[in-house]
């Protein structure tokens, strides 16, 4: 994994980042909130794991940077200081986990397993559809104007509209977006080849064009997102499902993709159980901790409390069969948003396949191409 160490103890921080270097992990320290951003800037990280009490900026600081900025990025948070209520708080915030000094290195990896068993988190392939049928169909439904956007673009037919697809100029797309939208009211979007738009820019640009597109369209029509499957990981195609998915179903992604929610879920899915029994479950030593997950998974409509024991409702039922059957679970006032893996044809995925990957890049002294 890809890990950024941010304490002002250089002692510390030079020792966690050697540990985590043996351990055969990519690893840079930053001794500062502002060193940290730009890391950040330019390198994909994984995981930032991040001491609570530092100098002018502190952890909960870079937290909300991170969650703004790098919403895919998990952030474990360290202290020796703060109460657990404080560190709570952090995971209130978004933090994925937290760990206290001292600690053993043997906790961190355990932690570690968890945040990469979470970016390992994907939707199984779902049935391939054809990004051009799929908007030729809307089309001929009649109630919908369709705006297709796409390197490979069908002919303009009723209702069937088609504009321009720029790979490096993803605002380009919303702004084609929104002027479509000044002129139908009934309007809806499907945006194929969007592995293209993943050569110019990171993930995390792309999920907010995405989360905009949703956002816009909402009470209009919806929006079909299509991409190639063999040039897109199953964290990326689970990012863009996530993205084009209403609010409501966000949140139960979110559940899905934390590890130790998913191992209550399974033991809920086999009965009603304790609290100890879930903790037990979830392979918890962390009362508190586990209250923090157990309430997440209450508020997020998946789990019942009643009386002393916890049980699945009928919508976490249903997520327990999305981690066996890895179909995204719908909404249950369903938008009609999707993204789904695009058919292509043999010469087509030649042709993809011969383009010139990225060069690699080469340290946070220069920017990432096309942004």
């Amino acid at each position: 994994m890809r890990i950024l160490v941010v304490d002002d103890d250089a002692v510390f921080r030079e020792e966690l980042t050697e540990l985590l270097r043996e351990d055969e992990h990519t690893a840079w320290p930053a001794s500062s909130v502002q060193k940290a951003i730009e890391y950040l800037e330019h390198e994909e990280v994984d995981v930032v794991l991040t001491d609570l009490k530092m100098p002018r900026q502190g952890g909960l600081d870079l937290l909300r940077e991170i969650r703004e900025r790098w919403p895919r990025t998990l952030v474990v948070v360290v202290t020796g200081y703060a109460s657990v209520e404080t560190a709570l708080d952090a995971m209130k915030l978004g933090a994925f986990d937290y760990v206290r000094k001292p600690f053993r290195i043997d906790q961190v990896r355990e932690t570690l397993r968890l945040a990469a068993q979470e970016h390992e988190f994907a939707s199984p392939q779902e049935t391939h559809r054809d990004p051009i049928r799929e908007a030729q169909a809307l089309a001929a439904s009649g109630k919908y104007e369709v705006l297709y956007l796409g390197e490979h673009q069908p002919e303009e037919a009723p209702h069937l509209h088609v504009g321009r697809f720029d790979p490096a100029n993803p605002t380009g797309i919303l702004s084609a977006t929104e002027g479509f939208l000044a002129d139908h009211a009934n309007a809806a979007v499907v945006l194929s080849d969007v592995e293209r738009l993943l050569e110019h820019h990171r993930l995390e640009d792309i999920v907010s064009v995405l989360d905009r597109l949703r956002a816009d369209l909402s009470g209009h029509g919806p929006l079909r997102v299509g991409f190639n499957p063999r040039r897109v990981t199953g964290v990326v195609a689970a990012a863009l499902g996530g993205a084009v998915a209403a609010e409501e179903t966000h949140a139960t992604l979110e559940a899905l993709a934390n590890p130790i929610r998913r191992k209550v879920l399974q033991r809920l899915a086999e009965g009603p159980a304790s609290f100890g029994e879930a903790m037990k479950a979830a392979g918890l030593d962390d009362s508190p901790k586990m209250a923090f997950h157990m309430r997440r998974l209450v508020e997020t409509g998946l789990v019942r409390h009643e009386s002393e024991s916890y049980r699945l409702t009928t919508r976490g039922e249903a997520s327990v069969r999305l981690l066996s059957d890895a179909t995204f679970l719908p909404s249950a006032a369903d938008t009609g948003n999707l993204a789904f893996p695009g058919t292509r044809t043999r010469s087509t995925e030649s042709r993809a396949a011969a383009r010139p990957k990225k060069a690699a890049h080469r340290g946070p002294g220069k920017p990432r191409s096309g942004r």
